[in-house]
């Protein structure tokens, strides 16, 4: 049996790059929003004890409203978030129980991670103290500049795109938060500020279910893969409220 876990699902970005007239969590997805897919690839699970949403000031009332009964009836604490991504997670950080052993961030704009990388995630995090999926590039990758001119080509052996959840020891990932400041290289993910440390980080095998949505044709192929339906988890009782009074 797993050691308990904590999820932080950052949910507070601006989604410049989607377009429409709703941020990308909360955009439905066949039927249910794109947040509350992803946080039902956790909830079920035994060893999760806290799991948080985090959501920008500017959305708190409207999410409220939306999803109340939701974040009731499957135990999802709200969460204020900060002007940045890492502000937000650490704001959610400040939140945990003194039994959370192992904490786990995953972008609540992916929606479809099949519950096998999840589960090899976990267990290679609680083996090494911090994990994360994800996949081997297969294309050829070119280096451009502004003016959109080839300037190279990049080698892809030995190169991964990674994914998320990415699950870490509580107090590996408090530490890396703790000195953030001291980075002066662009962060990207939490891995890279555990990386910073010196702490190892394992990379698991990862799926293309768990594309992150970015852009309308993410959403499209999400689409696609919710249809299958062989990667979705139980059904909660979240079903009963998914209906117009709380979308």
């Amino acid at each position: 049996m797993l050691p308990p876990f904590a999820v932080i699902l950052p949910a507070a970005g601006k989604s410049s790059r989607f377009g429409g007239k709703e941020k990308k969590p909360f955009v439905n997805l066949d039927g249910r929003p794109i947040w509350l897919r992803a946080a039902e690839c956790f909830v079920t699970r035994p060893e999760v004890k806290q799991c948080f949403i985090v959501i920008s000031p500017d959305d708190i009332e409207m999410f409220k409203s939306r999803h109340a009964a939701n974040l009731m009836f499957l135990n999802i604490t709200l969460v204020e978030g900060g002007a940045e991504r890492f502000e937000s997670v650490a704001k959610a950080l400040d939140r945990l129980t003194d039994e959370i052993e192992f904490v786990a961030v995953h972008d609540a704009v992916r929606p479809c991670m099949p519950p096998p990388v999840i589960d090899a995630v976990f267990k290679a995090a609680v083996e090494t103290g911090a994990a994360l999926p994800g996949l081997p590039v297969a294309d050829t990758l070119k280096q451009a500049d502004a003016d959109m001119r080839v300037t190279g080509t990049i080698p892809r052996a030995g190169l991964w795109q990674a994914q998320t959840p990415q699950a870490f020891r509580k107090d590996w990932l408090r530490e890396a938060y703790a000195r953030r400041g001291e980075l002066t290289s662009p962060i990207t993910d939490d891995a890279q500020l555990v990386e910073a440390l010196g702490h190892p980080v394992r990379l698991v095998p990862g799926s293309p279910y768990g594309l992150k949505i970015t852009t309308a044709d993410d959403l499209s192929l999400a689409e696609l893969f919710v249809k299958q339906r062989s990667w979705e988890p139980p059904a909660k009782p979240s079903r009963p409220f998914d209906d117009e009074r709380f979308m």
